[in-house]
Parts: structure tokens; C-alpha cells; sequence
């Protein structure tokens, strides 16, 4: 696989015009990624990290097939985003806000403490709260540490 990818990327290297389609495409994806991720920081609930019981969404009430099949793709969505948010730590973008979105959406023993640990980080918290008052949102209620 990563033979093909060499090849790849030298077949691209030989023919400029392929190039400005490939950074066009990059851009637009890093586009719609950022939005996703204003999207994510403006409709978390404010007392995500609070409550400890998840919000009752609608699909909570559906047929026991579908609540499974939307948890695990939950899931898998959810580690995409961790797997991103990790190469986004040493590569463009931002990395540790992916990692928590990421965290929020995947299910496993002490999610909860991990969560708190990192949005206590006084950058992370600063960050994302300007976000949601941009966004006119209130800040993120945190527990005491």
C-alpha cells in the first residue's frame, strides 16, 4: 500500500496540472472539517461535563436494531475523529479539539475523567468558550477540580 502511494504521488509530482486539483480538494476538506468542528463546540450542550446522564435524543426510543446500528457508527465516526485529532497534533488543524469531539462520541471505561481532564486545560477551555460566545452560546459549565 504505501509502494502505491509513493507511485502515486510521483506520477503527481510529474504532472503539475494534477497538483491544483489535489490542494483544492485538501482545502475544501479542511473547510467542511473546521465547520464540523464549530458545529460540535456551538451545539454541545452546556452542561455536557456536569451531567452525568447523556441527553435523551430521539433515536433513544427506536427499534433496538437501529439504536445499534447508530451507536456503533457513533462509534466508528468517533474514532475516525480521535485517529484525525491524533495526526492533527504534529499536521495542520486542530488537533486537540478533534481528540475531545472524538472522546465525546466513542464509548469506554473513564471516557468521563479523561473529558474533564482535558477541557480543564486552561487553553482548551479558552478556546472553545470563545467559540460558543462567538457563536452566542453560553461557556461550558466545568465541575470543580
Amino acid at each position: 500500500m504505501f509502494d502505491k502511494l509513493l507511485y502515486e504521488l510521483f506520477v503527481v509530482a510529474q504532472n503539475p496540472k494534477l497538483i491544483a486539483p489535489w490542494i483544492l480538494f485538501f482545502v475544501a476538506l479542511s473547510v467542511l472539517y473546521a465547520g464540523g468542528v464549530l458545529l460540535a463546540v456551538v451545539h454541545m450542550s452546556q452542561d455536557y461535563f456536569i451531567n452525568p446522564n447523556p441527553a435523551k435524543t430521539s433515536w433513544r426510543g427506536e427499534h433496538p436494531l437501529l439504536r445499534i446500528l447508530l451507536r456503533c457508527l457513533k462509534n466508528v465516526i468517533g474514532f475516525g475523529l480521535l485517529v484525525l485529532g491524533v495526526a492533527m497534533l504534529v499536521l495542520p488543524g486542530q488537533g486537540v479539539l478533534t481528540i475531545l469531539i472524538g472522546l465525546t462520541m466513542v464509548e469506554f471505561p473513564g471516557k468521563r475523567n479523561l473529558e474533564i481532564r482535558i477541557i480543564q486545560h486552561h487553553r482548551i477551555r479558552r478556546a472553545i468558550n470563545a467559540v460558543r460566545r462567538r457563536a452566542g452560546k453560553p461557556p461550558l459549565m466545568l465541575p470543580d477540580p
